[in-house]
């Protein structure tokens, strides 16, 4: 359902890429790199190279298809290449059923590795309670091999070494546990032991988040295990341990305390530069990769300059934007029969999509989002269509046709947390209004406010939404337009709030829900991008 790049396709799109979404501060053809790296929500890197291209996977939680996977000539230019699953489970919480859902948690911090001609990813799930080990020979085709492994190992770093495969996990403290040597099971018999107990002790006594996000590499006959831990009253502090042998025993430093920028691995180039690959919490926008120079001494890594994170990197950036990562999209696609087809990498699913629902090739030229069941409201609506939010500002514009939406309906552009608002049409038995609604899911129950109401002459319909991350000001306005050139405000502003529930960045969402009666249509023209 989403499109794939083999090899050869990645090698032309990371030499040709481009979007017209405008990145930070990149502006001319080849300028030097700046962070954040990616002013979007990228979090939980892991990033590895092959010869002379980098990969890297990351973290996006409930959405599907899941854990997504970059390629990069140069550590800066990223080019979204795949997924490693289409959907990482069934069951109530997976399809927002029955009251159940998996908002925050779905997979969590990957690990990436090359090994013997072969890809791995690793990540977890805290609503399954598993551990999950993809492979495959081709890292952009989408084919990928699964073994699950019934026990939960939270932020795993997976290990081959000698010809043995581990997992590197644990919070506070740090574990090893074995596989079988192909990585998808658990070796009966195998090691398993702690290698660093209170591993946040050399970074204070009181954390908010003990050490975690474990990322292993070997240089010059040393383990290293870089790891976060969050000091009370503090910042995010990046740790790095170091032993001769992979069971220890360890010894520790901070490295980095800046902005709370941490979590993430040490990665080296082709010309023999250092680097760790870490992510700083941006506010609203999410969690933004940032790159970090690193140099040795002692065989100990030394991150950044005079220990700050520079603002502009010694790396030429020939990318003018975000890449592939954003998409504006036409909604333009082959014929496939009566099946959905291909859609473009950018687009994520809110939870698992049901194919029945949602077509690009029923009305040729449009998304179809035709509603399977009753929903209450957004947030337990199937078949939400994603993209992330981007800084410093991010203009999304849809046109909706409403001629097929049903009484009791309710289509529209999201700006989609846990604290929400939505530009829409709520259709009823008289017509349809045009409504900007505010929302708030807290605990089990979800608050929303229809902050205004307008009558709608017609059933085409132009959608905006307007977000601004300048400063971490992170606000939202939300527009309409009957004729797609005059634009009138909506509702209130919404001040975007990053909160744990969700536990991922801003997203542009395209949605339609049913309150009343099944089988009411949203067709979406366009989805545009500034």
């Amino acid at each position: 359902m989403i499109q794939r790049m083999g090899l050869a396709a990645v090698l032309w799109a990371l030499a040709a890429c481009s979007s017209t979404v405008e990145g930070p501060a990149q502006t001319g053809p080849s300028t030097l790199a700046r962070n954040p790296l990616i002013w979007a929500d990228v979090p939980d890197p892991a990033v590895i190279r092959v010869d002379d291209t980098f990969y890297m996977s990351s973290t996006t939680m409930h959405m599907n298809p899941g854990l997504p996977l970059m390629a990069s000539p140069n550590l800066v230019d990223w080019t979204l290449i795949g997924y490693a699953y289409d959907t990482l489970a069934d069951g109530n919480a997976s399809t927002l059923t029955g009251g159940e859902q998996a908002y925050g948690r779905g997979s969590w911090a990957s690990s990436l590795r090359y090994h013997r001609g072969r890809f791995y990813v690793s990540t977890f799930a805290n609503h399954t309670g598993k551990t999950y080990i993809f492979s495959s020979e081709d890292i952009g085709s989408g084919e990928w091999q699964r073994a699950e492994i019934d026990e939960l190992f939270h932020d795993a770093s997976l290990v081959f070494d000698q010809g043995r495969a581990f997992l590197l996990y644990g919070n506070d403290d740090i574990h090893l546990v074995e596989l079988t040597a192909d990585a998808t099971a658990l070796k009966p018999g195998g090691l398993r032991t702690t290698v660093i107990e209170k591993a946040s002790s050399i970074a204070g006594e009181d954390f908010w988040v003990p050490a975690e996000g474990a990322q292993v590499i070997k240089r010059n006959g040393y383990y290293y295990i870089n790891l976060i831990s969050w000091p009370a009253n503090g910042m995010r502090t990046q740790l790095v341990y170091r032993a001769k042998q992979l069971t220890g025993p360890y010894e520790g430093r901070v490295v980095l305390q800046d902005r709370g920028i941490a979590q993430g691995g040490l990665i080296d180039t082709p010309e023999g530069d250092w680097y760790a690959f870490l992510f700083r919490d941006f506010g609203a926008v999410g969690r933004t990769p940032y790159l970090v120079p690193v140099h040795w001494e002692d065989d100990w890594p030394i991150y950044g300059v005079d220990g700050q994170v520079p603002e502009v990197l010694g790396i030429a950036s020939s990318q003018p934007g975000l890449g592939n990562l954003v998409a504006p999209d036409e909604f333009d696609y082959p014929e496939a029969g009566s099946m959905p087809t291909a859609i473009k990498l950018a687009w994520q699913w809110n939870h698992n999509p049901d194919a029945s629902g949602w077509s690009v090739t029923d009305r040729p030229g449009y998304l179809s989002l035709t509603n399977q069941r009753l929903d209450k409201g957004l947030l337990d609506t199937r078949n939400t269509l994603t993209q992330r939010m981007f800084g410093p500002e991010a203009r999304a514009t849809v046109a909706l046709d409403t001629s097929h939406l049903l009484a009791g309906d309710v289509a529209g552009l999201a700006a989609l947390q846990a604290h929400y608002g939505f530009v829409g049409v709520e259709k009823s038995e008289t017509g349809a209004s045009l409504i900007m609604v505010a929302g708030q899911a807290e605990d089990a129950e979800v608050n929303e406010t229809v902050a205004a109401r307008v009558a709608l002459p017609q059933s085409r319909v132009y959608l905006q939404i307007r977000a601004d991350f300048k400063d971490q000001r992170d606000t939202a306005t939300f527009w309409y337009s009957l004729d797609g050139s005059h634009w009138q405000s909506i509702g209130t502003e919404l001040q975007m709030k990053y909160t744990l529930p969700h536990f991922m960045g801003y997203r542009f969402a395209l949605f339609n829900y049913a309150t009343q009666t099944p089988g009411g249509r949203a067709d979406f023209d366009f989805y545009r991008l500034e």
